[in-house]
This record gives C-alpha cells, sequence and structure tokens, in this order.
C-alpha cells in the first residue's frame, strides 16, 4: 500500500523546469564559445572591419569549407609531429626528472643548466636544427620536444625534491634504502605533478611544433598559415589558428583525464564542488 502511495506522489509531484534539469558546469564551455563567436561576428559587422584586417566567423568557416582538404591533411601533419616530440618529452622529462631529483647535490649541479637552457628561445634552435637535419618534419618535432620537456622535468624533480625529512627518516629507521624510498615514496609522491605537467607540455609542443612549421618545413599548420599569411588569405590564417585551438583542447582534455585516471587519489578537495 506504502509503495502504490509513494508512486503516486512521484506521478503527481510538478517536473522540475527545463533550466533546473541543464547541467550547467558541463554546458558553459559550449556556451561561452557559442557567446564568444557572437560576440566577434557582431564587433566586425560593427566596426565593419574587412576580412584582410579580422575576419568574421562565417568567413573562417566558409574558409575551412573551401580549404578542407589542404586545412585536414596540414592539421594531420602538426598534431603528428607535436605528438611525437610531447611523446619524446615524456620519456626524457621523466627520466631526467627522476635523475635530478635523485640526489640534492645533482639537483643543486643541473638545475641552473636546465634553466639557462630553457631561457633560449626555441625558435633562434630552428636554424641549427635545419643545418643538422634539414627542412621537414625532423626540426618540428624536435623543437616540440625542447620546448615542452621542461616542465616535466621540473615538476618530476620538486615532487622528488620535497619529500618530507621525517618520512625518509623514518623509513631509514626502519631499515629502507634510497631506492627503497625513491620507490615507495618519491615517484609515487611525484605522479600528481608529473602528470599535472603534462598538460602544461602539450600545449607547449603545439608551439614548437608551430615555430618549426612556419620557419623550416614545406608541410603543415604553421607552413599553412606563412603561405595564406603572404597571399592576404587572412580568413585562412584564422582557419589554422582555429584548428590549432580545436587540437590543443583535445589533447589537452585527454592530459587531463589522465590526470584524473591516473592520480585520482591525490585530488580529495571538496572546495570546487
Amino acid at each position: 500500500m506504502s509503495a502504490m502511495t509513494e508512486t503516486a506522489t512521484s506521478a503527481a509531484a510538478p517536473a522540475k523546469p527545463l533550466m533546473a534539469r541543464i547541467n550547467w558546469v558541463k554546458a558553459a564551455p559550449w556556451l561561452y564559445t557559442i557567446a564568444l563567436f557572437a560576440l566577434w561576428e557582431l564587433l566586425v559587422i560593427a566596426l565593419d572591419m574587412p576580412p584582410t584586417i579580422l575576419p568574421a566567423p562565417t568567413d573562417v568557416f566558409a574558409a575551412i569549407a573551401k580549404y578542407w582538404s589542404p586545412i585536414w591533411k596540414n592539421s594531420l601533419q602538426t598534431l603528428y609531429t607535436t605528438t611525437m616530440g610531447f611523446a619524446i618529452a615524456v620519456v626524457a622529462g621523466l627520466a631526467i626528472g627522476l635523475f635530478i631529483g635523485w640526489s640534492k647535490t645533482i639537483y643543486a649541479g643541473l638545475y641552473p643548466l636546465m634553466i639557462g637552457f630553457n631561457a633560449i628561445p626555441k625558435v633562434a634552435l630552428v636554424p641549427i636544427l635545419v643545418i643538422w637535419f634539414g627542412i621537414g618534419t625532423v626540426p618540428a618535432v624536435l623543437t616540440a620536444f625542447l620546448i615542452s620537456f621542461f616542465p616535466i622535468v621540473v615538476n618530476v624533480a620538486t615532487g622528488l625534491a620535497t619529500i618530507e625529512p621525517e618520512t625518509e627518516d623514518v623509513l631509514r629507521a626502519l631499515g629502507a634504502k634510497k631506492m627503497d624510498i625513491m620507490l615507495k615514496v618519491g615517484i609515487p609522491r611525484s605522479m600528481p605533478y608529473f602528470f599535472g605537467s603534462l598538460k602544461v607540455a602539450i600545449t607547449l609542443a603545439f608551439v614548437g611544433s608551430v615555430v618549426s612549421e612556419t620557419v623550416a618545413s614545406n608541410y603543415g599548420l604553421g607552413n599553412m598559415m606563412s603561405s595564406a599569411q603572404s597571399q592576404f588569405n587572412v580568413p585562412l590564417v584564422f582557419a589554422g589558428l582555429l584548428m590549432l585551438a580545436i587540437e590543443g583542447i583535445a589533447m589537452y582534455a585527454l592530459m587531463a583525464w589522465l590526470e584524473k585516471r591516473m592520480t585520482g587519489w591525490a585530488h580529495r578537495s571538496t572546495m570546487a564542488q
């Protein structure tokens, strides 16, 4: 009898309004993106901007439809070079970060050298890479690697270097060796830093690929945008930028998913809820 009463009560309850049923957190990125394009379109119309200065979103989308074949091929090339450079950066950055974080002496000796190398603009290295490897994919891959591995090194080394001395003292008192401390405490502790750094590194990898493609490649979105710029085809330039943004967002989302998947145990805060 009580079950029938509950069923009747739930059936009689008024349905929630549409606005209350929308998940605004998930809808927010789409709404803000649509608002940005709408504001952009209205601004171009209001200021009567020519397409050679600032094309409207409709002009950009028209350029994507018109030049879809070269845009697609060059987007795949840029994604390939970025992914390859980023993969090398992950392996090298993790290995170097573990090596630097192994000892305070190594950390103190190599960290200034790493900072000095990172301070060198990577675009200045592209001509050297061209001399060594020629024009093409290899300089783009190496530039993506060089510009993206530093955040990984820094975060992994920081995770190892910030182990609490009390923890090390307790483990040594229990008979643990340096390798045991690294394997049981140091590396697990550095994993949140490592996966968090991947989100920064992947966006930097795109910067490296495009810079190298603009200077020393016959393929990729960087080369395509450089060619379009020389022909004053500004809508195509913006189309290339839009494709880069889409690829960057997709790869960032993948890294964020990996971070949540692999280090969810390290994110227990409820402040953002």
